[in-house]
């Protein structure tokens, strides 16, 4: 006879191993699941190795840079006056790729810490209930489970007249190859992904060109916040194309050669293509097992991560919902919490926090200003500019501002913005008035730190009880 199963601990098995899959599989664990998490690559998937954890420390490095540069400016002196700053590239990037491999190593060990097996290899369903592995050396294992998760990630987006060669053109997991500081880096896309690279690179020290189809950059984010990014870069010397869609990336030589589509060619040394990402849900068996996508490949789900086949919940970037490593996590924390009866709560768009880590910062959260004019909130929005902000003037602090925006009538707080330095910390009470429901009164009646940057979100709270 055949061991019975202990079906009061659900086989869980999770497909991927980034912020969706290895939180899902914290949760499932610590609520009792029989937990293995399949990745092929190593965990923490892409967002550790190759996407979120590298580029934000390469941020981090462009941010060093620019405070050292501006040290001056405070009276500082750093080796000289006639000592330039530069960046040993091949030291940032062997930093930035060690800090992932230590991270995706630290996530390895705390889940398997939990109880949670975990399988390196590539992995496909068979059914709704079976997945099959392939693993590295050719072998292969078949594992059953009463449930599954599938958060796969995506991957960057080609041109198929941009192809990638890893050395003069590249996607955004291969930068890292680069051993010195571009001198002319061509960044074609001017979303988010391309607008941090150029960020970075452009303080790094690089001559940078970007280009855009839009008429500016982030269009899909605030617009006083795109404004107030596009005059640093103007003011750092970035060269925003806009209105312009590149056709064509070629190498030649030492140079590569992007053609727009009004025939102009941009000369330069090296090219960026950030237009976009594709879902890896292509040859995994997900319609096989009845799971139903979308006409762009992603996975359709609901408000608590299921998908159309019964048990099987989905997380992440291959679900279209949001490219934020935060609500990947959210996702497989929700679908865990619904598949094994936790308390559980719908995933709430409008109360998700996100930050694009240029230089400044622009940080979000809740209803955009977009919104507001579009006629879908009644609100009154409030915009308080850093330049009379003392701390801000201490820091020479000369750009960005904070925004809020509450509900007319009820005074409720319900979104904002920050541009600023470090506006991803800054944006968290905010988030945490638009999570709570605060009215602007209990913004402006608790004490802030004067000086402190955060001081402008309470004053912006009280020039919205003036004006509600």
């Amino acid at each position: 006879m055949s061991a019975q199963r202990d079906f009061n601990s659900p086989r869980l098995v999770i497909l991927g191993g980034g912020p969706g899959g290895y939180e899902a599989a914290m949760v499932g664990a610590q609520l009792g699941a029989q937990v293995t998490i399949v990745e092929r690559a190593g965990m923490g998937g892409s967002a550790v190795l190759t996407d979120v954890v590298p580029s934000k420390t390469l941020v981090a490095t462009a941010d060093a840079m620019r405070r050292v540069s501006g040290a001056r400016e405070f009276g500082v002196e750093v080796g000289g006056a006639d000592t330039e700053t530069v960046a040993d590239l091949s030291v940032v990037n062997s930093r930035l790729l060690e800090l992932a491999r230590e991270q995706s190593s630290d996530i390895h060990v705390g889940l398997e810490r939990v109880g949670v097996r975990v399988v390196i290899g590539e992995g496909r369903l068979l059914d709704a209930s079976t997945v099959e592995v392939e693993r590295a050396d050719g072998s292969t294992e078949t594992i059953e489970a009463d449930a599954l998760l599938v958060s796969v990630g995506a991957h960057p987006r080609e041109l198929p007249t941009a192809i990638p060669d890893g050395e003069r053109i590249f996607n955004w997991t291969q930068v890292y190859n680069l051993k010195e500081i571009p001198e002319h880096l061509i960044v074609i896309g001017s979303g988010v992904t391309g607008a941090e690279f150029a960020s970075a690179y452009n303080l790094l020290g690089t001559k940078v060109t970007l280009v855009s189809s839009r008429d500016r950059v982030l269009p899909g984010e605030d617009a006083d916040a795109a404004e107030v990014l596009e005059e640093a870069f103007k003011l750092n010397g970035v060269n925003v194309v806009a209105k312009s869609r590149a056709e064509a990336v070629e190498r030649d030589g030492d140079t590569v050669k992007v053609t727009l589509g009004d025939g102009q060619v941009i000369v330069g040394s090296h090219c960026l293509v950030a237009v976009g990402s594709i879902p890896n849900t292509a040859g995994i068996g997900l319609e096989e097992a009845g799971i139903k996508l979308t006409e762009s490949g992603h996975i359709q789900v609901d408000g608590v991560s299921r998908t159309t086949a019964t048990n099987v919940y989905a997380a992440g970037d291959c679900t279209g919902v949001f490219a934020l490593a935060s609500v990947s996590a959210m996702q497989g924390r929700i679908a865990m919490a619904h598949l094994l009866g936790d308390s559980v709560k719908p995933l709430k768009l409008n109360e998700v926090s996100s930050n694009i880590f240029t230089s400044p910062e622009i940080a979000t959260v809740g209803v955009t200003e977009r919104m507001v004019d579009e006629g879908k909130y009644q609100a009154d929005i409030i915009k308080l500019d850093l330049a009379t902000n003392a701390r801000a003037k201490m820091m020479n602090v000369t750009q960005g501002f904070v925004k809020i925006i509450a509900r007319r009538g009820s005074g409720t707080v319900i979104g904002g913005v920050v541009v600023a330095p470090r506006a991803s910390e800054l944006i968290f009470p905010i988030a945490l008035a638009v999570h709570n429901k605060l009215h602007v009164d209990d913004i402006a009646e608790t004490f802030s730190v004067y000086p402190s940057l955060s001081g402008s979100i309470s004053e912006a709270a009280r020039r919205l009880h003036v004006h509600l």
